[in-house]
């Protein structure tokens, strides 16, 4: 225990050395190694104690009982949430160690910010830019250090695990926050209101030449001025910047299981992943995806270009991503339907360059068959198409209001943590709302991340009265997360939170009925049905084999038309309010 004891204190004595020499792991082993959480966090603490631009805080615990940090570069020295979101200089938000196997962000990010700081006199765009890093999302991941997970990952020599302290993948959980990694980031999230956002990657797809790709908001689905400018300026000034920097970035190689020569289809950025989350709140963002087959020291040596590149471009650019973020956020309030379900649009692409590599099939001495091999000595250049537009396939008309009864605290919990202003009734209300049933849905048959998710989801409308209780929410939809409760509580809606699980307690019938005791009954309901369910009743026993071969069937066919039928059964308990 003693021994135990003296190594965990000459642990945190050296790695509190090396920040404060200031030189990162990274350096001390030439690019070979990347920060454990311990070197990393003192490292930033280090940085903090010595340079007044640079301020790091403790914010809510994750999964592992750690807190997850945010530390910030603000060359004017101010950085209560209050004052940075009074400020009028755009904020860079960077996500690090989400996939703590996937470390380049980390190690980048920790030089980048020493480099501002012992060099102030020497980047001049620090006057007009926030940069705020968190270190290491997934905490739990990163202690759970190894070397052996990322198979196909050319170095570092160790590093951490994609699962987090729960084995959630956090870059899924953004919607449905089943980690509280996933509260804490939207706690900061909502501080900052970033104007643009990066999470670092490493990618584990298809082989080709370029260091850098980058997996950028999808333009279609942010939409309006800055969807435009996204597409039209930003990306093309950081790829050119970078290719100013001799690095060749391209867009992210969406190419799983075949070869990229033919082109590919934009990755679709869903609101469970980083990039789709913010984009519900007008924030743009990049997932760089580092290729894992490329060195360590190059993969951080790039990264660190592209996130110096994003900083002095949002510098630059600030004050016109802020007026085209302002000026979508108006027409998000008054636009009177929006999108909920999308598609890939196969007829639009545009042409990139792939700098790739040859392939071949010869034959695996290990299995016997053909196995797929990249060339890496057969270069080739090749403009090639890349599907990035998409187009919507369905859209809602936006209520005034949606109304959600207190029992639901678990979505009520997470609609709160992403800053929904709501309205607690006063008193016992009876209101004429719009209503849905879950009127089909299909299950995945696996799970995916903790969940048995649906899909294919439709739903009928009707407009009934419905009894609520005090304490009960109205919640306003002319608010900045418009967007967000329009996808999230949507069933129809590829990640809402119906979607999700949240509500599948409505989808199983809790009363029933005895066909020896209902019989009885049932053929006096049938006999009191308009003669035109009658009928419908009398063709299903006519045209319906198994139907008219069941006992069941024919009586349950009559029990769900009849008072006795529960009113909950599949009825979403999310109301749509329409007037004022």
């Amino acid at each position: 225990m003693m021994r135990s004891f003296l190594f965990t204190v000459l642990a945190l004595c050296s790695s509190i050395s090396m920040a404060q020499d200031l030189v990162s792991p990274f350096e001390k082993s030439n690019g070979t190694e990347t920060a454990t959480y311990q070197e990393g966090i003192a490292f930033y603490k280090a940085l903090a104690q010595k340079f007044p631009q640079i301020d790091m805080r403790e914010m809510s615990k994750t999964d592992s009982g750690e807190p997850l940090h945010l530390v910030i570069f603000n060359k004017s020295e101010k950085f209560p949430f209050s004052e940075l979101q009074d400020s009028e200089k755009p904020i860079l938000l960077i996500n690090n160690g989400i996939h703590p196997g996937e470390s380049d962000g980390i190690d980048a990010s920790i030089m980048m910010l020493r480099n501002w700081a012992q060099n102030l006199s020497q980047h001049s765009f620090l006057d007009s830019v926030i940069v705020a890093v968190i270190p290491f999302y997934n905490v739990g991941g990163a202690l759970n250090r190894n070397s052996t997970t990322r198979t196909n990952q050319n170095g570092p020599k160790s590093y951490g695990f994609r699962g987090n302290a729960q084995n959630y993948d956090l870059n899924r959980d953004f919607i449905k926050m089943d980690s509280k990694n996933a509260f804490a980031f939207a706690e900061i999230f909502h501080q900052l209101d970033p104007d643009v956002f990066i999470d670092t990657h490493v990618t584990n797809g298809s082989d080709h030449q370029h260091v850098v790709t980058v997996l950028t908001t999808q333009k279609d689905k942010l939409g309006g001025e800055l969807g435009k400018y996204l597409e039209e300026e930003f990306e093309p000034m950081i790829f050119k910047m970078m290719e100013d920097k001799d690095r060749n970035p391209i867009e992210y190689v969406n190419v799983h299981g075949t070869t990229p020569e033919n082109g590919w289809s934009q990755f679709w950025d869903a609101p469970r992943y980083s990039t789709g989350y913010t984009t519900l709140f007008q924030t743009f963002g990049f997932m760089t995806e580092d290729h894992m087959w490329k060195d360590y020291k190059t993969r951080v040596e790039n990264i660190y270009d592209f996130l110096s590149i994003a900083s002095k471009l949002t510098a630059k650019e600030g004050a016109k991503i802020q007026k085209l973020k302002a000026h979508d956020r108006d027409q998000i309030q008054q636009a009177d339907s929006l999108p909920i379900m999308w598609k890939n649009d196969k007829d639009q692409f545009k042409m990139i360059t792939l700098n790739g590599y040859k392939t071949s099939y010869p034959e695996s001495d290990l299995t016997g068959n053909p196995l797929l091999k990249y060339n890496r000595d057969d270069t080739f250049e090749k403009e090639v198409p890349f599907y990035n537009y998409y187009k919507a396939e369905k859209s809602v008309k936006v209520p005034n209001y949606y109304v959600i009864p207190q029992a639901w605290f678990e979505v009520i919990n997470r609609l709160k943590a992403n800053g929904v202003k709501m309205d607690a009734l006063k008193k016992d209300t009876v209101l004429s709302v719009e209503i849905y049933h879950i009127e089909d849905y299909k299950t995945v048959s696996n799970p995916y991340e903790g969940h048995y998710v649906h899909y294919n989801t439709k739903v009928k409308s009707s407009n009934q009265k419905v009894a609520l209780r005090k304490g009960d929410y109205l919640i306003d939809t002319r608010q900045k997360a418009r967007r967000y409760l329009v996808e999230i509580l949507e069933p129809e809606a590829q990640d809402s939170f119906f979607n999700w699980n949240f509500f599948d307690s409505i989808l199983q019938q809790k009363e029933g009925f005895s066909g020896y005791v209902f019989e009885q009954k049932a053929e006096n309901i049938l006999s009191d049905m308009p003669e035109e369910e009658q009928n419908e009743f009398s063709n299903k026993q006519e045209n319906d084999s198994s139907f008219a071969s069941s006992n069941y069937a024919q009586l349950d066919w009559i029990f769900k038309r009849s008072e006795h039928y529960e009113k909950s059964h599949k009825r979403y308990p999310v109301y749509r309010l329409m007037a004022e």
